[in-house]
């Protein structure tokens, strides 16, 4: 009969130490993509009455809150998207 002489606990290929999957390149853009949505949630809060009992609609639903923040929370989405998908040049 024929054996078999692999072994079973090694591996035939060797990764290099401090292997990383994201290069700075892509470290780069995922911090601009964080910042970006950091930035959009900013907006979005705040907007606190002097008076409790009075309600502002101008704060509440001005174009900074509810057009803009959104806009740049899903744009800082998309830079994620791409830092993550970004193939390095090695």
């Amino acid at each position: 009969m024929k054996q078999n002489t692999k072994s079973q606990g090694t591996s035939s290929t060797h990764t290099p130490q401090g292997f990383s999957l994201f290069n700075r390149d892509n470290i780069k853009w995922m911090i601009i993509g964080l910042v970006l949505i950091a930035i959009g949630l900013v907006m979005m809060a705040g907007g606190r009455s002097k008076d409790p009992n009075v309600f502002d609609a101008d704060a509440i639903y001005s174009f900074w809150r509810i057009t803009a923040a959104p806009i740049l929370i899903v744009a800082g989405l998309a830079v994620e998207v791409y830092a993550i998908m970004k193939k390095s040049k090695n």
